[in-house]
């Protein structure tokens, strides 16, 4: 039972989970599942199945803290205040089906990154692209060109340090590439993006996969995979592709005995499925992950007990909340996008109008000023043309003059030679003055009414450009524009289980295990769902942009720094291998000759 640190005869007990630490002070009584409890009640945790406590053994090995025990009384390392890590110690076989609450879902959200990043998972370069930029807008919400600026990446831990020093990338293109893919994810929930990332990760080869190292009756070095679906065999230099593989529904019962470890197959003319360790406390582990993953494994084909069908509903109701307020906000911000753009388009066209406006000015004024200039040029053409008529009376006047001359002259026999000379000279300027000035009268005639027709085509113009003024000015236009931005920013306002194992054999020191057929409600046939595809190739889209960003890595690749698990990985993809494929390809067959096979390898 816990007590507060001040309690006399208390120990101090620290222990970190993925986003916290905390620390407690337990009495030399305290049990392992007093503990857990305590934390997984601070934590808020209700999902307490899926989770351990892990910690180090006098040994220097990681393990994990017996629920059953005194704290005191197991093997753990001697330290002040005693270390432990709340810690994913089983996996779901879908995160979309088992994960309900949120901090159950950023809890292994965490836990599978680190694993990536660390490299305890392996994850091809193309896929660590994709899964940070889920990871970015799990931390950073809706990318925002304004706000992340180029580099705004530079410090944050995003692909394993494997992947960035086996391609001749610089910081800025992993960037460009990782915002590239985190750009399309805009809308999406931070914890929506968390999902993504898991739903991602679980198709890699080795997530959730507890690996020991085995041997075979002929002492062939070999790795045992136990997870969610069942037991695998690796060969030892290739933990990513299992060999054989033994579903939870065909296994009735698993012991030990010292260094040695027994698989009953549900097949009574199988053998025994039979393989050696090098320690005991590696069986008693092995023990501890197979009995928690195959209850596990029957809890899912159970029918939901009324906490879960509670959790789920709760779960159901508060996700329906943040979809309903983030449709919300996505909505205000739609409209406040909306009533943007509508007054950046109002003031284009305020610039718009205004500019009309001024051109409009401009030529009436010039229309004017023509009207003006030609007004003038008409008024001295109307002087002009009186000053014509003058002159042509006159011209009229001396060329009547000059025919009386001529007449009295002709009638006159007096004059002389010389006198009638001149009185034809005279008449004779007299005509062509009188010719000349007609001619000039009918040019200013002319003239006259060119002027008349340009000034008639200058008010004609100057009427239409007073018009074009008017229809510049006009507000018509502007109040359609003004209501049309008024009615969208109107409608910004929306309305808007038990760590006890069951039925366990009697056990010694060297010698125990769990009857799974006993423990099993339903058919110890039912298949696991090992044969469903892998995520990423539910989009075909997402499919062609991996294949793309691996063939665009392959080609800044340093080959001299490829790793075998690179290798491995490309040579199943060029196979068309995947995670699931292979585990249905691995599970066919009768459970005898798989388990014969084992033997052989």
């Amino acid at each position: 039972m816990l007590r507060p640190s001040s309690q006399r005869r208390t120990m101090n007990v620290r222990v970190v989970s993925m986003d916290c630490e905390l620390e407690f002070a337990v009495l030399p009584a305290t049990t392992g599942k007093q503990l857990f409890d305590q934390v997984a009640r601070t934590i808020g945790v209700r999902e307490v199945w899926f989770f351990g406590l892990q910690h180090v053994d006098s040994k220097g090995m990681m393990t994990w803290l017996k629920m059953n025990k005194k704290i005191l009384s197991q093997d753990i390392r001697k330290e002040f205040p005693l270390q432990f890590k709340f810690r994913a110690k089983f996996f779901p076989e879908d995160v979309t089906e088992e994960l309900i609450q949120d901090i159950t879902q950023r809890l292994f959200y965490l836990q599978v990154k680190e694993a990536i990043l660390s490299e305890e998972c392996y994850c091809p370069p193309e896929t660590s692209v994709l899964l940070a930029s889920y990871a970015i807008q799990a931390k950073y919400g809706d990318y925002n060109p304004d706000v992340h600026k180029d580099g705004f990446l530079s410090h944050e831990r995003l692909l394993p340090t494997r992947v960035l020093e086996q391609h001749r990338l610089t910081k800025r293109q992993w960037e460009e590439r990782v915002v590239n893919w985190y750009a399309e994810h805009r809308g999406m929930l931070r914890e929506d993006a968390m999902m993504e990332y898991l739903k991602i990760a679980q198709d890699l080869e080795m997530y959730s996969v507890n690996y020991f190292e085995i041997k075979n009756k002929k002492g062939t070095r070999l790795w045992l995979g136990v997870d969610a679906l069942g037991l695998n065999i690796y060969e030892y230099e290739d933990r990513l592709t299992p060999k054989i593989g033994f579903p939870w529904s065909e296994i009735s019962n698993i012991s030990f005995s010292d260094k040695k470890f027994i698989i009953k197959p549900c097949d009574k003319k199988s053998p025994d499925f039979v393989f050696y360790v090098s320690h005991l406390r590696i069986n008693k582990r092995i023990l501890s992950i197979c009995m928690g993953n195959h209850e596990l494994y029957l809890r899912r084909r159970r029918s939901d007990t009324i906490e879960i069908q509670q959790m789920k509903a709760q779960a159901r109701e508060e996700r329906a909340k943040k979809q309903a307020e983030c449709a919300r906000l996505a909505q205000e911000k739609e409209a406040r996008l909306s009533a943007e753009r509508q007054r950046s388009e109002l003031q284009d066209r305020v610039k718009q109008f205004e500019a009309e406006a001024k051109r409009a000015m401009e030529a009436l004024a010039r229309s004017e000023a023509l009207a003006k200039e030609l007004e003038e040029k008409v008024q001295k053409a109307e002087a002009e043309a009186a000053e014509r008529e003058r002159l042509r009376l006159e011209a009229e006047r001396l060329k009547r003059q000059a025919e009386i001359n001529i007449e009295s002259l002709q009638s006159s026999h007096s004059a002389s030679e010389e006198e009638k000379q001149q009185i034809l000279k005279r008449t004779k300027e007299a005509e062509m003055r009188a010719k000349l000035l007609a001619e000039e009268a009918a040019n200013r005639e002319r003239e006259a009414q060119e002027l008349q027709s340009a000034l008639i085509e200058a008010k004609r113009q100057q009427i239409e450009d007073a018009k074009a003024l008017v229809t510049a000015t006009s507000t018509e236009n502007f109040d359609q524009v003004i209501n049309v931005q008024g009615a969208t920013a109107g409608d910004t306002d929306v309305d808007a289980t038990s760590h006890n194992p069951e039925n366990v054999l009697p056990e010694s020191p060297k010698q125990r295990g769990a009857n799974f057929a006993m423990r099993n409600g339903l058919s110890p046939l039912t298949p696991p769902s090992w044969n469903r595809e892998a995520n990423a190739e539910k989009s075909e889209r997402i499919k062609q942009q991996l294949a793309s960003l691996g063939a665009e890595l392959d080609a800044a690749v340093n080959p001299d720094l490829i790793t075998s698990f690179d290798r491995l990985y490309r040579q199943n993809q060029s196979q068309g291998r995947s995670k699931f494929k292979t585990l249905q390809r691995i599970r066919q067959g009768n459970t005898r000759q798989r388990i014969l096979d084992f033997e052989c390898l």
